[in-house]
């Protein structure tokens, strides 16, 4: 699954509602081999396996947990699971001790799984606020033996980027600078844009964009990108942490009135093997140092350079000074 996959899971998903792991289709865990990143630590205080989805950003903050874990004394290895229907029930049964999470994406996946399929539809729990909706995933996860770490400011969610030539030319930094210029856009996305809420109906609704019309060349994908470089379309769907931007010399609008689901990516652990303080504190480390720019960074040197992503983890983290030397 490629990172543009769990982008286009925020249009497809049957809840509608944001990003979401489950788009990608999946029948057994894969153990990943063993590696000195993937698999490493002294194991002097126990051993952790670090779930990863199938996608680059969550491997890259799988290696993240696994290499910061493993520092502080931890035996740690990575399992490579392909969708959340498989990974969450095996970190609830402590398969899977550890796994970095999208706050907004799975508050809403707990919600449908405990209130019904219908739930996320009729009574979202989450929204753009990132305090509230790790409230209401905490009180979801709770009961399902999973304890939720607090999120960072590193926020993986639905972007909409323009060209920086158009952005300048018209004065644009956000979605309602957009609104208020009256400008009429096409944007490249997937065709279920034209529905989704999080999509061409909430640009109309919350901010007033006049969306001439949906261009189908994917989400986040390179045709999608060139056809606004090119000026084919006006905008195109894409995720914040999206490393190519700048490649192709488009700019993200500010979703300023939150018409996005809070996604801030946190740690989720199988609250009896591994909700201890002390893991809680190695995990934080990351968590308050991450930015969303970090992450589209490790995301463009996977993706577009092919670095391994246990290595762009182990580069960032020792910049950072996160790991003993």
């Amino acid at each position: 699954m490629t990172k543009t996959s769990r982008i286009a899971g925020a249009v497809l998903a049957v809840v509608g509602l944001t990003g979401s792991l489950a788009a990608c289709g999946g029948e057994s865990l894969e153990q990943e081999a063993d590696s000195a990143a993937s698999a490493g630590g002294s194991g002097k205080k126990g051993t952790l396996v670090v779930g990863a989805a199938a996608f680059t950003e969550s491997k890259v903050l799988a290696e993240l947990y696994a290499q910061l874990l493993g520092d502080a004394g931890y035996k740690t290895s990575i399992t490579t699971v392909k969708n959340r229907e498989l990974y969450e029930p095996s970190l609830e049964k402590g398969e899977i001790d550890v796994v970095p999470e999208y706050a907004a994406t799975l508050a809403e996946f707990l919600n449908a799984k405990v209130n019904g399929p219908k739930a996320p539809e009729e009574k979202p729990v989450a929204s753009g606020e990132v305090a509230s909706t790790v409230k209401a995933l905490t009180a979801l996860a709770e009961p399902l033996g999973l304890k939720v770490l607090p999120a960072g400011e590193a926020v993986d969610q639905n972007a909409f980027a323009v060209s920086k030539e158009f952005a300048d030319k018209n004065k644009l930094r956000t979605l309602s600078d957009l609104g208020g210029s009256k400008l009429e856009v096409k944007i490249a996305a997937g065709d279920e844009c034209e529905v989704r809420p999080f999509c061409a109906p909430g640009l109309k609704k919350s901010y007033g964009i006049d969306v001439a019309g949906i261009d189908p060349k994917g989400v986040g994908t390179p045709q999608a990108k060139q056809s606004v470089k090119d000026g084919e379309n006006q905008m195109v769907l894409t995720s914040t942490t999206d490393g190519t931007l700048a490649s192709y010399d488009l700019v993200v609008l500010q979703d300023d009135k939150r018409l996005q689901n809070a996604d801030n990516v946190l740690p989720v652990v199988h609250a009896k093997d591994a909700g201890s303080q002390e893991i809680a504190d190695v995990l934080a480390k990351l968590t308050k140092t991450l930015t969303t720019e970090d992450l589209a960074e490790m995301n463009r040197k996977v993706d577009g350079e092919r670095a391994k992503p246990e290595d762009v983890a182990k580069a960032y983290l020792e910049s950072e000074g996160l790991l003993r030397k």
